[in-house]
């Protein structure tokens, strides 16, 4: 690395990296729970699990609004010393960091099912939804700002999980064409490419 330029991924990228295996992991434990008859009956755990599901979307899309507005409101220009971190390389940190939380949470919500069928393998998938949701409302204030969000790499939490953690003081921005993520998170188009 360059001297004085930092190690930057993107947040929107950085919330994104969970929401997929939460909704894979949780749908495949909703779909295996609903095989299991369970204490309470499967119609009741379904509905449990629908009802989960909605409440999780809501708040994992809405916790810390606040604390992402203020860190995007005060963001300051990247240097041309800092090295900005690919969307796969960001990916494959956050779900290096966090898959034995992932493995226990798919487990739990397996042993779950025999007492209310699919209700914790849909909450695990309403928490991913829920962070689709997040990525994407970052997304539209990227576009709305013409610039991207980015947070050092050495400021997120263990794990690499936290881009509004307690450890994040300041986030940087660049020009929306930067990088190889689309505002939100997601894989940019080829076309889009610069």
């Amino acid at each position: 690395m360059a001297r004085g330029g930092q190690g930057l991924a993107r947040v929107a990228v950085v919330v994104r990296a969970g929401a997929a295996p939460l909704w894979w992991l949780g749908v495949l434990a909703a779909g295996i729970g609903v095989l299991v008859p369970g204490l309470t009956g499967r119609r009741i755990g379904v509905l449990a699990g629908a009802a989960l599901f909605i409440v999780a979307a809501a708040v994992v899309a809405s916790v810390r609004r606040r604390r992402y507005t203020a860190l995007a409101r005060s963001a300051g220009r990247a240097g041309k010393h800092d090295v900005l971190q690919d969307r796969a390389v960001t990916l494959r940190n956050w779900r290096r960091g966090h898959r034995w939380w992932l493995l226990l949470g798919f487990l739990a919500a397996l042993g779950s099912a025999f007492a209310v069928p699919a209700a914790a393998g849909l909450l695990m998938a309403g928490c991913g939804v829920g962070l689709w949701l997040k990525s994407a409302w970052i997304g539209r204030r990227e576009q709305v700002g013409e610039a991207l969000l980015w947070v050092r790499v050495d400021w997120l939490a263990r794990g690499s999980g936290r881009p509004a953690g307690k450890g994040v003081r300041a986030y940087r921005s660049t020009g929306i064409a930067a990088g190889d993520a689309a505002p939100g998170g997601a894989r940019r188009k080829t076309a889009e490419l610069v």
